[in-house]
């Protein structure tokens, strides 16, 4: 499972583990969807082994496992760490050197 796990992490420039009942994981979506960023995201509580999915991204240290944001490969963590990146103006700039972002 942590292979798979790896694999989906590493797809694309932004990877975002979610549950379609999960605010917060909507939020942060919206959020990068509206600077531009075109993220892969995986919904847990959708796809098949969502479940174990999910227990592989705590392992990795994803607290809580939703929303977990991954830029460049990298986990930058939920919903608390991706707005406070933003609000010190450092996601944007994140997102440039991951490829994500163009302008």
């Amino acid at each position: 499972m942590e292979d798979l796990v790896e694999r989906m992490i590493l797809e694309k420039p932004v990877v975002i583990f979610s549950k379609n009942s999960c605010c917060m994981s909507h939020t942060i979506k919206t959020l990068l969807c509206d600077f531009g960023v075109n993220p892969t995201v995986h919904e847990l509580d959708e796809i098949p082994r969502g479940k174990e999915i999910e227990q592989a991204l705590v392992r990795r240290g994803c607290s809580p496992a939703v929303p977990s944001v991954f830029i460049g490969g990298q986990l930058v963590g939920g919903a608390n760490e991706v707005m406070s990146l933003h609000l010190n103006r450092s996601l944007i700039p994140m997102l440039k050197r991951a490829g994500a972002l163009w302008v």
